[in-house]
């Protein structure tokens, strides 16, 4: 099958790998249609997030299943799946404790990141890990289901309330979930991105949304102090977080970057009562949730370019990270597709 394979150097390289196969009587094996390119893939790639070299990247995955182990009993071949990559064991003490996103063993078992994801054709997970997409729901809307557990996730550790003005910075489609999700509880979205080309496109997925009142706006436009939430999509924003929330105010640290440093006085935290919040991988008890919360939202509205397996070098120009290029966006949501519906 062809495959998208992390290089030492950090470049993407299409190989030829084996299909994978059923080893184990809950394996599952899933045609993959088309797999999200997530901003942690494009943090890969730059080097802002570690994974290992010779690994098939790609982790928001949608297909179709094609093969099943003999003790999976609740898919079939045929059946339209979307994968939750955050796995656990099940049987550590963080686990038996239901905070299976603290799992001891995800060593070996992050998918796209040190273990193979679906940047390829096919793609072997336990049962477990797979999720039946409902009947009508299109992969364009499925393959944004997992980013949108990320982000109830992080709105819930930063204790979203109905009527909490709220200021996401970062205007990619993680941001755009996080003010699509906090206008969609009742509460006044600010989403604040420097690009002109995400700007743009953030307004016009919002203005197509009936009764949306969610703001697009520049960073430099958000007064000091003016919101009960704040969260970084970005990942190295925190003090500009903390100077845009207000006091008693939370900021919810969510995005990926892992050379990112912040200098913060604790006595201001203190006399402000500010929070500061990481809300860590999403609680697999959470997928199920985004499944049935993605019936009710235009995700699809997110996805502005599929790219063919072949073809990963355009995905790459569109998000700003081909070599040579300027780092300039022209896309939002990329999938790369290896064939079939959407």
């Amino acid at each position: 099958m062809k495959a998208l394979v992390l290089q030492p150097d950090r470049t993407l390289r299409l190989v030829h790998r084996p299909r994978p196969r059923v080893t184990a009587p809950d394996d599952v094996v899933v045609r993959v249609v088309q797999t999200g390119f997530c901003g942690t893939d494009r943090g890969v790639l730059l080097g802002k997030f570690p994974a290992v070299p010779g690994v098939v990247m790609g982790h928001e995955a949608v297909g179709e299943v094609v093969e099943v182990g003999a003790g999976v009993t609740t898919l079939a071949p045929g059946d339209r799946v979307v994968a939750n990559p955050t796995l656990y064991c099940g049987l550590c003490r963080w686990c038996r404790r239901g905070a299976l996103n603290f799992c001891l063993h995800k060593a070996g078992n992050e998918i796209g990141i040190d273990r193979d994801g679906a940047f390829a054709e096919h793609l072997r997970l336990e049962e477990r890990f797979l999720h039946r997409l409902p009947d009508g729901m299109s992969y364009d809307r499925a393959v944004l289901v997992e980013p949108l557990a990320c982000v109830m996730n992080n709105l819930a550790a930063g204790r979203l309330r109905t009527g909490d003005d709220v200021v996401v910075l970062g205007g990619g489609p993680i941001g755009v979930l996080v003010a699509l999700l906090a206008d969609h509880a009742g509460a006044r979205a600010r989403l604040a991105e420097p690009d002109p080309y995400r700007r743009a496109a953030a307004r016009t997925y919002f203005a197509g949304i009936p009764g949306s009142a969610v703001t697009v706006t520049e960073p430099d436009l958000v007064a000091a102090r003016s919101a009960a939430l704040v969260v970084d999509t970005v990942g190295p924003l925190l003090e500009r977080a903390c100077e845009i929330a207000d006091d008693a105010g939370r900021i919810v640290v969510m995005g990926f970057h892992e050379r990112a440093a912040a200098t913060l006085r604790p006595l201001d935290l203190l006399r402000r009562g500010l929070s500061v919040i990481g809300a860590g991988d999403y609680n697999s008890h959470i997928f199920v949730r985004a499944v049935e919360l993605a019936r009710d939202l235009p995700l699809e509205g997110l996805v502005s370019h599929h790219v063919r397996l072949d073809d990963f070098a355009d995905a790459l120009d569109t998000l700003g990270i081909a070599p040579g290029t300027a780092a300039q966006y022209s896309g939002m949501k990329v999938v790369i597709t290896t064939g079939g519906g959407r």
